[in-house]
């Protein structure tokens, strides 16, 4: 009779376990990725004859060219749950007596992080994103990285100020 009152304590301990390693988990949303530079698709239009005011350089796009990369995927905690069932199962067949509990409860935080990291890797998105070039004036380059190079074209001519990039 002993043996019978186990095996439901021992489910439902895998099930609070799981469930515990679940709350662990952060549910807040991925930061959008953000890129260096300051160009903002509603830049203003400059004047055409602009005063030089402190911190203010011009110039003219040199090269826009696509830039890609992965943000890191997001976990809902269903990854880290869903394993650490299948883990507790398997690790359930496994031995007798204490050694099975044992093997249990190794099988439960072994798949819950498993499950975690394939949800994560599974959940990866790529983001694409702009690498603008521009030749100064008084010599150098400047680059900016943007989300959107908005209606700026190779040759524009530009004013940078505050890392904001507006068209002249």
């Amino acid at each position: 009779m002993l043996q019978f009152t186990r095996r439901p304590l021992a489910i439902a301990g895998v099930v609070v376990l799981a469930g515990s390693l679940a709350a662990c988990g952060h549910n807040r949303p991925a930061p959008a990725p953000q890129y260096s530079g300051g160009y903002s698709s509603g830049y203003q239009t400059a004047p055409a004859y602009p005063s030089n005011p402190a911190g203010t350089e011009y110039g003219r796009v040199s090269n826009i060219e696509v830039v890609q990369g992965r943000s890191q995927g997001q976990t809902s905690g269903a990854g880290a749950v869903l394993g650490a069932v299948v883990g507790g199962v398997l690790g359930n067949q496994v031995g007798k007596g204490s050694g099975r509990a044992a093997a249990t409860a190794v099988g439960v935080l072994g798949g819950a992080v498993a499950g975690n990291a394939i949800e994560g890797r599974n959940n990866q998105e790529y983001v694409q994103g702009y690498r603008l070039s521009v030749q100064l004036d008084q010599g150098g380059y400047r680059v900016y990285d943007v989300s959107s190079p908005g209606d700026l074209r190779i040759g524009d001519r530009v004013r940078l100020y505050n890392g904001q990039i507006s068209r002249l």
